[in-house]
């Protein structure tokens, strides 16, 4: 990846071309309001989704009700792409340029939880929307709308795309449509993401690779026979004692993590099967593959030495987001305008109960209306609108849709997504994401601005390879 630096020449055209940009006609008023029209069938959308609830390749009624919203504003909704039942791609407008407004949709496993300021699952170890996908695909698809209504109420030439992505949770669904080409006639792509906070950045984050890797054994009764049998869970302990050692001699910035998903089916038996479930980062995605390769000696090491065989599976692979700071500020630009989000009593309270719950520095609740510096970012966390950076000129934003200081994947994170908080947040997303699009329309310089330095960062000699090989979606990963 090209670093943030470049030559003093690039930054000049890039300063001059956001003063451009910043000089064009405002017009916020007349796409704020053609989001705000929404502003009912987007929270009703957003809320349903919520109970939905859907894990990834699962999303049959968020994807479909999705999808339904945007066809019956006009768009032309293809279903099913690339190998994935639960995805779309729907068109409105004619011509160049094409924005793509990505939308996810998934939620995660073990984290049911009520809009109320207290942990209380809806149903006891059952789903949630903890990183905010509900809100996600709802803010993408109102924006979608909004921006194919100002194309044609203003004459503008160019084509709004919405790309229902499933399964950002450890499926790389936009991997898949990446791999596709999907996204090859993409001018620019555009996204956002639930948060705690309002941030507008150039930002990279974590690489990674996961894999579920199976040890097989020999059963035997634990008691009478031990020295018949061969444990596959001895294989996995063995390899996650390896893993553990590693930790010392890798890059301080990589990361490893693993659970166990399968240790055998009663302590008297010497288990026959066992599986555990590793993720591997890290901020180049070279050394992902280094760092995986590292694990996977590991898991063969462990057979060796415990007498069993190992197999493993890879799951899925994202690359390193690769920043475009012409688009961020782009973004950043618009998100200034329109500010952060502001509580009114109920809500502050709402707040007040969540912040005592949570762990670590809490920052303040005034912080949400708040938009964060424009300064370089790198997130450790992984997504798989990385393999699209790499492909098309990309950039996203966060906003504030949490209570500050909450973290992702948690229940306060649901607790504050599925109640007005969380709407604030996802209605202001919409229009950062709307207003972005109709400047991008509205000034052909700064879509070839951000091409440029799409190209000079990804480097002329770029070859996509996919992290996760040319394996199908695995649509019942969360089975």
């Amino acid at each position: 990846m090209r670093p943030l630096t470049r030559p003093d020449s690039a930054f000049a055209y890039l300063a001059g071309l956001l003063a451009l940009s910043l000089a064009l006609p405002v017009r916020a008023g007349e796409i704020g309001d053609l989001v705000e029209e929404r502003r009912s069938e987007a929270i009703a959308i957003a809320s349903d989704l919520f109970d939905y609830a859907e894990l990834g390749y699962q999303e049959v009624k968020s994807s479909a009700r999705l999808a339904t919203y945007l066809d019956e504003h006009g768009f032309a909704v293809a279903k099913g792409v690339a190998g994935m039942p639960t995805s779309f791609i729907a068109t409105r407008g004619k011509g160049k340029p094409v924005i793509a407004i990505l939308a996810e949709f998934d939620a995660l496993p073990g984290l049911s939880q009520a809009a109320v300021p207290r942990r209380q699952p809806v149903v006891e170890d059952a789903t949630g929307h903890a990183c905010g996908h509900h809100l996600f695909g709802s803010a993408s698809a109102t924006a979608g709308i909004a921006i194919a209504e100002w194309l044609t109420l203003t004459g503008t030439t160019g084509t709004v795309r919405v790309y229902g992505t499933p399964a950002e949770e450890g499926g790389s669904g936009k991997v898949y449509m990446t791999r596709a080409g999907l996204f090859d006639d993409v001018d620019v792509a555009l996204h956002w993401h639930p948060n705690d906070r309002n941030v507008a950045v150039p930002e990279s984050s974590n690489g990674n690779k996961s894999a579920r890797f199976t040890f097989r054994g020999i059963a035997a009764h634990a008691a009478a026979s031990p020295h018949r049998g061969r444990s596959a869970l001895d294989g996995v302990e063995a390899m996650n004692y390896m893993a553990n050692l590693i930790r010392e001699h890798m890059p301080s910035r990589a990361r490893i993590h693993y659970i166990i998903t399968h240790g055998g089916d009663a302590p008297n038996v010497v288990p026959e099967r066992a599986e555990v479930y590793y993720y591997v980062r890290h901020p180049e995605r070279d050394e992902v593959d280094v760092l995986f390769d590292r694990v996977v000696a590991a898991a063969e090491g462990a057979a060796l030495g415990t007498g069993t065989r190992m197999s493993y599976e890879v799951m899925h692979g994202n690359y390193p987001l690769l920043p475009n700071e012409a688009l961020a500020k782009a973004i950043y630009a618009e998100m200034q305008k329109l500010g952060g989000v502001n509580y009114d009593e109920a809500e502050l309270e709402f707040a007040k109960a969540i912040r005592k719950s949570l762990f670590g520095r809490k920052r303040p609740l005034s912080s949400a209306a708040e938009i964060a510096p424009f300064e370089f970012r790198q997130k450790t966390g992984s997504t798989d609108v990385g393999d699209v950076s790499w492909n098309v000129p990309t950039a996203g934003f966060g906003a504030a849709t949490w209570v500050p200081g909450t973290a992702a994947h948690s229940w306060q994170a649901v607790a504050a997504g599925g109640m007005s908080i969380g709407h604030k947040g996802m209605m202001l997303a919409a229009e950062v994401l709307a207003a972005t699009a109709r400047e991008l329309y509205a000034n052909p310089k700064l879509v070839a601005a951000a091409r440029t330095e799409f190209e000079q960062r990804r480097g002329a000699d770029f070859v996509y390879r996919p992290l996760l090989g040319d394996r199908a979606p695995p649509l019942d990963y969360r089975r």
